[in-house]
């Protein structure tokens, strides 16, 4: 018998505001359930509204015509703008006014959605569903990782120096042990004396995993084997691989557990990046140190609401797994973010917090956009710098920089960066549903080592030349799985995609993701405690 005393919030997170008071756009993700709805069928209110919340359908709807008005606002900008290219100065300038009218249109949709939202009768619903599912996962994994008897615990053991990687990285790993302990009922004991970052491990900066079971004494841990087998079954535990698992079993991500499956689809649009939103949030909880040190920074800086968060990882990044991209193409996102918001309340301020390890970034960003407020700490972008980022100062720097990220109403980013892609997670938890708070101006998200992941064609399509592919309804188109690939969205109306032994590319809004739902336990136990 585990026992289940904890305060589950742990360390809040600081100059949080809920997502009900301030609502970005959609810009990206196009989150739905597998059970596709058929096509013309009339929605049902009366028997989902009896249990007082939104039918499942009406919240899809919802968020798919929030999705289509941005992908015809992608197809429409991006091939406008490459017509011009060949236009005289008048044709240009007739076109550009076509342009900047559509956007208002758009923002106009977009705001009346929004709206839409806000005047359902749902809104108070949505707050106490997202903060009870919130609740029912911190209290489980904290059951999870206090075993009243640690002897007799079985164990996912994980350390941080098989695979030496940056702080991010680092973060994503541990996090995904805890995810592979909760689909295993086992507990998680992370081994990270000796940390590159400090001799101390993890908790230097972050509170501990467990209370109680921090060691598997004197058990033998097993490599990663396959986890139907008796072997992996009865032994005491199991030691994970740095990166991918072999066999991969099927709760890996981007799976959400079934017993949650029904209300995460209902209430989010991009059910997984919440799932292992609610992960990072439990392995990132901050010391009382560290907690003091981010509420002295986020003082310092004046940091206020409304706030973009940009994030520009150049370095090593440059070389190795991304390309170059100047901050002009971050801040039309950020301009856009402002637009649609000067719709809804009065601006006052526009305020960007910039995290980057290019400490020149910043006086450049001052001086192209002066209309704008940034707030950026430059001993952490020096800090981030190769030289010195392996340091105390660096770890807390990029703790620093993760965590006002994720505090950030929206982020404008590249998702190829692991610091983007937990910073976008750790947003879940703060909000009902930030599936659309952020804009990768390279790839979409994705899991290091994920299982294959698909999206349902909703419409058929009739390719219209070679570089395009043809589906049905129904059909399973192959995404992307790594930032090292081309399957993604284009943010130009089309995405790539792969159809049995074909590839190609496709209008984005003709095919929808599809959810992938596994079994894992339920742990009613802890839930009627």
């Amino acid at each position: 018998m585990r026992h289940a005393k904890a305060d589950y919030t742990g360390a809040r997170r600081l100059a949080h505001i809920d997502a009900d008071e301030r609502n970005p756009p959609v810009l990206q993700f196009e989150g739905n359930i597998t059970r596709r709805m058929s096509r013309g069928r009339p929605i049902d209110k009366t028997a989902e509204q009896s249990n007082n919340h939104p039918p499942t359908e009406y919240e899809h709807i919802k968020r798919k015509i929030d999705n289509g008005v941005t992908e015809i606002w992608y197809y429409m900008s991006a091939h406008l703008n490459e017509l011009m290219e060949d236009l005289d100065n008048k044709a240009r300038n007739k076109v550009e006014r076509i342009l900047e009218n559509a956007g208002h249109q758009k923002r106009s949709i977009l705001t009346d959605i929004y709206n839409l939202s806000r005047h359902d009768n749902y809104d108070k619903w949505r707050k106490q569903e997202s903060e009870d599912l919130k609740q029912l996962v911190k209290k489980r994994l904290h059951y999870l990782q206090n075993p009243e008897d640690c002897s007799e615990a079985k164990k996912i053991v994980c350390n941080n120096y098989d695979h030496i990687c940056g702080f991010s990285c680092n973060a994503h790993r541990v996090a995904n042990c805890l995810l592979v302990a909760y689909a295993t009922n086992r507990t998680f004991v992370f081994e990270s004396k000796g940390w590159q970052y400090s001799v101390e491990g993890w908790e230097s900066v972050f509170q501990p995993l467990s209370d109680t079971c921090t060691t598997i004494g004197d058990i033998k841990a097993i490599a990663w084997t396959d986890p139907s087998s008796r072997k992996f079954q009865e032994a005491g535990a199991i030691r994970l691989p740095p990166y991918r698992l072999n066999p991969s079993p099927h709760y890996f991500p981007l799976a959400i557990p079934e017993d949650l499956s029904e209300r995460l689809i209902r209430i989010h649009g991009f059910p997984f990046v919440w799932w292992f939103g609610q992960f990072m949030t439990y392995v990132m909880r901050p010391n009382d140190a560290m907690a003091h040190e981010l509420e002295q920074t986020t003082l310092r800086l004046d940091f206020k609401h409304p706030i973009v968060g940009v994030h520009v990882r150049r370095t090593d990044k440059l070389s190795k797994e991304a390309e170059f991209h100047s901050i002009e193409e971050y801040m039309v996102h950020v301009e856009e973010f402002y637009l649609k918001l000067e719709r809804r309340e009065l601006v006052t301020v526009k305020r960007v917090y910039l995290a980057t390890d290019d400490d020149n970034l910043l006086a450049e960003a001052e001086e192209k956009y002066s209309d704008y407020e940034f707030l950026s700490d430059t001993n952490i972008s020096k800090a981030a710098a190769l030289g010195s980022r392996y340091s105390e100062l660096g770890l807390k720097g990029i703790v620093t920089d993760v965590n006002l990220l994720s505090q950030c109403d929206f982020i404008v980013c590249t998702l190829s960066s692991t610091i983007c892609r937990n910073s976008y997670a750790l947003m879940q938890d703060l909000h009902v549903d930030a599936s659309s708070y952020v804009h990768s101006i390279d790839s979409n998200y994705f899991f290091a080592g994920q299982n294959a992941h698909h999206h349902v064609a909703i419409y058929p399509h009739e390719a219209q030349g070679p570089e395009e592919i043809s589906f049905q309804p129904g059909d399973l188109i192959s995404v992307k799985h790594s930032n090292w690939d081309d399957f993604s969205n284009h943010w130009d109306g089309y995405s790539r995609g792969g159809l049995g032994q074909m590839s190609g590319l496709y209008p984005s809004y003709k095919a929808e993701s599809k959810v992938e739902i596994a079994e894992m336990p339920s742990y009613k136990e802890v839930d009627e405690m």
